[in-house]
C-alpha cells in the first residue's frame, strides 16, 4: 500500500511542478494573481452579497444557496486542515515558483477552491447556461492555487469536490 501511495505522490508532484514551474509566465502571473481571490473570503462573500442585494427572484435565492454553502463548506475545510496536517508544496519541493503571499496554515484541501465551487454551484444549478463563464472560473481559481505554489492537486480536487458538495446540499435544502 505504502508503494501505492508513493506512487501517486510522485504523479502529483509532477502534475504540480508542470503547473508551478514550466507554466510560468508573465501573462500567467497576473491572471493566476487577480483570479485566485475571487475564492478568497473577500471575494466569494461579496460576490455573494453582491448577488443577494442586486437581483431577484430565483437568482437572488440560488446568491442565498451559494452564501449558506460557502458557510457550510468552510467547516469540513478547517476540520480536514486538522486532521491531515499536510505542508504545503513551497514547504517542502525544492524550486516551487512563489509569486504570492505564503500561507502558514496546512495545504489540504484548498479553501479557496472549496469557496468558488461552493459559490457557483447553486449558481449553474439555477441556470445551467452560466456553467460556461463559471466552471472555467472555477477550475482558473483552482489552477492559481497550484500556480501560486501553495497547494497539490489533491489539494484542489478536494476543495472541488466539497464545495460542489455543499452547493448541492444548499440548493437541494433551499428550493428555489
Amino acid at each position: 500500500m505504502s508503494r501505492v501511495i508513493g506512487w501517486l505522490h510522485e504523479r502529483e508532484c509532477t502534475v504540480f511542478q508542470w503547473v508551478n514551474n514550466k507554466c510560468q509566465h508573465s501573462f500567467h502571473s497576473k491572471y493566476f494573481v487577480t483570479v485566485t481571490h475571487l475564492g478568497g473570503a473577500t471575494g466569494a462573500i461579496t460576490s455573494c452579497l453582491f448577488l443577494i442585494l442586486l437581483a431577484t427572484g430565483s437568482l437572488q435565492m440560488a446568491a442565498i444557496q451559494s452564501l449558506l454553502a460557502l458557510a457550510i463548506s468552510h467547516m469540513p475545510v478547517q476540520i480536514s486542515k486538522k486532521l491531515y496536517p499536510r505542508k504545503r508544496p513551497y514547504q517542502v519541493l525544492p524550486d516551487t515558483v512563489t509569486i504570492s503571499k505564503l500561507l502558514k496554515d496546512h495545504s489540504f484541501p484548498s479553501g479557496h477552491t472549496t469557496a468558488i465551487f461552493s459559490v457557483i454551484t447553486p449558481l449553474i444549478i439555477w441556470t445551467p447556461m452560466v456553467a460556461l463563464l463559471l466552471v472555467p472560473l472555477g477550475i482558473s481559481v483552482a489552477i492559481s492555487r497550484m500556480y501560486l505554489g501553495l497547494h497539490y492537486p489533491s489539494d484542489v480536487l478536494a476543495g472541488m469536490l466539497l464545495g460542489v458538495g455543499s452547493g448541492i446540499l444548499m440548493s437541494s435544502v433551499l428550493v428555489l
